[in-house]
């Protein structure tokens, strides 16, 4: 039971849970990621260096059966072997623009941080009676003295 106990301590401790949402955000972010490389960059890359479509480049290492057409998914669908260099330049970019994109994140976060107003000092607490009386009392000496 003891081990049970330390374990629940451990799951709802306030660092764990931050972490479990800081991983459901980044699978969220990495997906909006990769769908700006895949929808928006790589289309605007193939466009300038001719209408290239990086999805589709690839060699093949095999010969494809008979009626299958020559694209990337359909090889793959048919078992034959492709090296499909596109789509690791794909993932290749989308790997260097997500640190990237998670640095500009951040950067932006600390300066909104650094920014933000300073909380107001608190009030001070009230001076307890004691040390009221016993100022009281030095004052009085040392007004006789």
């Amino acid at each position: 039971m003891g081990m049970m106990q330390e374990f629940r301590d451990f799951a709802v401790k306030g660092n764990v849970i931050d972490l479990a949402v800081g991983v459901i955000i980044g699978g969220a972010f990495g997906k909006i990621v990769g769908s700006v490389v895949d929808d928006l960059i790589m289309p605007l890359v193939g466009m300038l260096v001719g209408n290239l479509d990086f999805s589709n480049l690839f060699i093949l290492l095999g010969d494809p059966p008979p009626g299958v057409a020559l694209t990337l998914a359909e090889l793959k669908k048919a078992g034959v072997p492709v090296f499909a260099y596109g789509t690791f330049l794909t993932v290749a970019l989308t790997f260097l623009i997500l640190p990237l994109a998670i640095f500009l994140l951040v950067r932006q976060i600390t300066r909104l941080k650094r920014n933000a107003p300073a909380p107001a000092p608190a009030a001070a607490p009230p001076t307890p009676e004691d040390v009221l009386l016993l100022r009281e009392i030095r004052d009085s000496l040392k007004q006789k003295g």
